[in-house]
Parts: C-alpha cells; sequence; structure tokens
C-alpha cells in the first residue's frame, strides 16, 4: 500500500471516529425515485439527533467487543460491531421454535414541524407489556434501528400515487455474534390521493426469504382490505412450527368474502439455499463478472454493490455470501447501508455492503476495493477495480466454473419457482466443486494426538497441490480468516466427528470418479 492510500484511510478512519460522536452530515437523495427529493431541508438536524444518539448511546457496550475466536484490530472490531449490529441483545426464541419474533409496521410521519417525514412503527405484533425496565430498552433501541433500515436512503419523501411494491432484507448482529433476519415489504398503503409508502418489517432468527416473501404476499392481501385481518392470520403463523428442510407447514386462514384459505409454506430442500436466489445475481452480472467478484471475495476484500432497488442490494449479498460455501463470510457485511452509516466504506477492514446508488458520491475513498454497478442502465458494471480480479483464480479452474454455470441456462422455461432451485443447484455445485479440487485434501493434514485437539499441517497441505496456479492461489487463500476458522472448528472435532455434510460428500464423490480414472489408465 503506498504512503498516499495510507495516509488517506488514517484520515478517514480518523473521521469516521468522529462522525460517531458529532453530529452527521447532511442527507442525500434518491433523484430517479417519485416522490422522492434530492436534499433533506436545511435546519433538519433535530430530526436525525434522535437516530445517532442511539447509536452513540451504545458505544461503550460496542467498545468492549466481543470474543471471537479470530480476533482484529480494537477499532475494526468496534466499528463492525457497530454498524452491522445497531441492536443490544434481547431475549428471544430458540431457533425454529417460532416462524418470527415479531412483525412492525413501520410508516412515515409528518414531523411535528410539518417540515417532512420520518419512519415511525404504527403496529407491532405481539406487543411486549409484560416486561423489565432494561428489556423495554432494549426493544426500544432494536425498533428504532429497524425503522432506519426499512427506510434507510436518509431522504425527504413525499406522498405518492404510485409506488412499486419491494422486497427486502437485512440482518441485524449482535456483539455476542448471533444474528437476527430483517425481512422488509415496502409499499403504498390502500386509500386515496397522494400518500406515503409504508413497510412491513418481519424480524426472526430464521434465514428464509423466499418463505418471508410469500408470508408477505399473506400480509399484504389482508392489510387491502384491512389491518384487522393480519393479527389472526400472523397469531395462526407463530402458533405453528417451523418447517424442517423440504417440508411443508400448512396455515388456515378466515378472509370476508373469500372464506378459508389454506396457505402452504414450503421450506427449501438444501437449508443453507434457502435464503438465496442466484438468479438476480446473474441477472444484474454475466458469468465472468460473477468469477471476478468471487475472487476478490475469496481473498477477503473491501466490495461495495450499488443498486438503485433494495431488493436487488439484498438478494446479490447474500447469493455472493453463498458462492463461498462451505466457508463463511467472517468480516463487516451489511446488505443495504443508511444514509447515516454511510462512514463505514471507510474502514480498512474487509466488507461486502449494499449501498444505494443515489449515495455513491459520498464514497469518497475508492482506493483498494472493487465497486460493482447491478443497475439496469449502467456504462460499467466495474467503476472501481484492484486490477488483478481476473487472474486470481486457477485459469483452468476458472473454465470448469464457467462450464458447470452454461448448464443453468437449459432451464429457462421452467415455472420460476423451479428455476430458482434448479439455478441454485447449478451454481452451488459449481463453486462448490472449486473448493473441492482446491482445499478437498483437508482433512489428510489434521494431524490428532491422545492428548488435545488437531493440529492442521498448513505447508504441507499446500505444498501438496501439484498444479502451480493452484498452489499459487490456495497459499493465499490460507491466510483468509474464513479458512483459519475452518480450521480452528475442525481442530476441534474429533476424526470420527468431523466427515459430514454436504462439502464433504462431493469431496468422497470427487476422490472416487478420480481413482476410477487412474485405474482405467
Amino acid at each position: 500500500m503506498s504512503e498516499v492510500t495510507r495516509r488517506r484511510k488514517e484520515v478517514g478512519l480518523k473521521n469516521f471516529r468522529q462522525r460517531w460522536s458529532e453530529q452527521p452530515k447532511e442527507n442525500f437523495a434518491t433523484a430517479d425515485v417519485p416522490g422522492k427529493r434530492c436534499a433533506t431541508p436545511p435546519g433538519d438536524d433535530d430530526g436525525r439527533q434522535g437516530a445517532l444518539k442511539r447509536f452513540s448511546a451504545m458505544w461503550p457496550s460496542f467498545r468492549k467487543g466481543r470474543k471471537d475466536k479470530i480476533k482484529e484490530p480494537d477499532l475494526a472490531e468496534t466499528r463492525e460491531n457497530l454498524v452491522m449490529d445497531n441492536v443490544p441483545i434481547q431475549p428471544r426464541r430458540v431457533s425454529g421454535q417460532y416462524f418470527f419474533e415479531y412483525l412492525v409496521v413501520v410508516s412515515l410521519k409528518k414531523k411535528k414541524d410539518g417540515s417532512n417525514y420520518e419512519p415511525q412503527i404504527t403496529y407491532q405484533f405481539p406487543k411486549r407489556d409484560v416486561m423489565a425496565k432494561y428489556q423495554k430498552e432494549e426493544e426500544e433501541k432494536t425498533l428504532k434501528a429497524i425503522t432506519l433500515f426499512c427506510f434507510p436512503e436518509g431522504i425527504s419523501w413525499a406522498p405518492l400515487t404510485e409506488y412499486h411494491s419491494e422486497t427486502f432484507s437485512f440482518v441485524l448482529t449482535e456483539i455476542d455474534g448471533s444474528r437476527r433476519n430483517g425481512y422488509c415489504r415496502r409499499l403504498l398503503p390502500g386509500g386515496r390521493g397522494a400518500r406515503p409508502p409504508e413497510a412491513f418489517c418481519i424480524i426472526s432468527s430464521l434465514a428464509c426469504f423466499g418463505l418471508f416473501s410469500k408470508i408477505f404476499d399473506e400480509v399484504e392481501k389482508r392489510r387491502q382490505i384491512s389491518m384487522a385481518l393480519i393479527y389472526p392470520f400472523m397469531q395462526k403463523l407463530r402458533e405453528a412450527s417451523f418447517p424442517a428442510p423440504g417440508q411443508t407447514v400448512e396455515i388456515k386462514s378466515f378472509i370476508p368474502e373469500s372464506g378459508t384459505e389454506i396457505i402452504h409454506l414450503t421450506r427449501p430442500l438444501d437449508s443453507w439455499l434457502e435464503h438465496v436466489n442466484f438468479c438476480t445475481l446473474f441477472d444484474c452480472l454475466t458469468d465472468e463478472e460473477v468469477l471476478q467478484v468471487f475472487a476478490a471475495a475469496v481473498l477477503e476484500r473491501r466490495i461495495i454493490f450499488f443498486a438503485d432497488e433494495l431488493g436487488t442490494l439484498s438478494q446479490v449479498l447474500h447469493a455472493v455470501a453463498a458462492l463461498l460455501y462451505p466457508f463463511t463470510w467472517q468480516h463487516t457485511f451489511i446488505s443495504i447501508v443508511p444514509e447515516i452509516l454511510i462512514d463505514v466504506v471507510m474502514a480498512p477492514t474487509p466488507y461486502l455492503l449494499g449501498v444505494q446508488k443515489c449515495l455513491l458520491d459520498l464514497v469518497t475513498d475508492q482506493s483498494d476495493l472493487l465497486l460493482v454497478d447491478l443497475s439496469k442502465n449502467k456504462e460499467k458494471t466495474f467503476l472501481v477495480t484492484t486490477g488483478d480480479e481476473d487472474s486470481i483464480l486457477p485459469p483452468k479452474l476458472q473454465a470448469e466454473i464457467l462450464e458447470a454455470l452454461s448448464q443453468r441456462k437449459k432451464v429457462s422455461d421452467v415455472e420460476e419457482a423451479k428455476k430458482v432451485e434448479e439455478v441454485n443447484r447449478v451454481v452451488s455445485e459449481a463453486f462448490l466443486h472449486f473448493f473441492v479440487r482446491t482445499v478437498g485434501h483437508y482433512s489428510s493434514y489434521v494431524k490428532y494426538t491422545k492428548e488435545g485437539p488437531g493440529v492442521f499441517e498448513k505447508r504441507r497441505f499446500y505444498k501438496a497441490i501439484e498444479s502451480k496456479t493452484t498452489r499459487h492461489f490456495v497459499k493465499k487463500f490460507i491466510q483468509t480468516q474464513m479458512f483459519d476458522l475452518f480450521v480452528q472448528e475442525l481442530e476441534q472435532q474429533q476424526p470420527s466427528g468431523r466427515q459430514q455434510g454436504i462439502f464433504h460428500r462431493k469431496i468422497t464423490e470427487y476422490q472416487k470418479k478420480k481413482n476410477e480414472k487412474t485405474k482405467k489408465h
């Protein structure tokens, strides 16, 4: 890194610290969405003060960080918790017991001075009346953070007569590392004349975007008739058990003039793909462009995606993270960055960020990162690159991935649900095979002792790779935190308990085919 770049990042980090202890700068707006103006009126500082205060109030607790297996510098750890979490620890149900924790409706209401609209929670189910004081305070902070993510633009809204409904998601990560998913459907409420949009938001510890999108379809249907119809439906849903992978749960719900309806909610068979729709990723990028994004992500670089639509951002970021399976992204991940948190782009540590295109001008630090434009009418996809993205992956393996990805074009004529499922299968297997080919021999290089955990022999591991280009890639990849965590978990397991899961199954299939091919020759 050059001295100029380093100095620029130090200045950026200094500004980042300052911004969290003082009033944020003026908000910016989207110019291409009807009803939105391009700047917040002067004198609107008071309206944003509450949003900043709730983050500032949490600063001491975030400073403590969390005791992860993998340590980062204190500032990076603090920043990561702050921008990703925005919510404190809350008592919650065990994952899988309920579909969701609660549903809220976030409406845009006029401020007291009548100058602008601000998001406010106007409906919450279930209401939690019996809570200790500290629990109420924690829930208040959570709900305020939700309003920020439901309307992240930080712009001036105006009443609308038309608004295209959109569905997106975000992640609330807490100090202890646990995560909750926020699913949001923004739409124009029923009524006559111009009116501001509102957002329905479901908070759940379960990650399954497609399933919750169907739930929103049912909520929206009832909302158009009466808000009173939402309660019995959500109560039925809350009482139902979350289905196992591949299973279906039936919800009975009454709608006036239609009678009792039976809603079928099916969970995808591959649970690790149930929050993913690769179709959106490949609608925005070519196969070759996806490979370059994957290459940057696998080496844990800083990547920012830009799009006009919130749904596009959330789906693409979750898809990119899923390409890394069986490894897990260990750094900052914000599928939709609210305008008030835009300074997170200055952080020097790795991240995957989704930013609305109207905020592009606020990304002033454009060194050592990859900026990806997902817009339909873009002039070019990569606005900024490091320059080596197309040469990170071994050429032969790149060709194999592209060949495997071409198979998804054969499913273009099937129904939408089946198409998503088949595309997900083709894409996930293509990238899973890449990891089988590059690091699938890992288990042979973990040495166990009777006294304690195993030890991964890193040098022998990459030296065993015959291909020079593959060995060069793996030598870089094993320095990442995602690989380091994978190895740490591997070392803690007993040899008999670690040979499980789809990754191991694919490794076994590959080695079997390789041995059969060797015997023939």
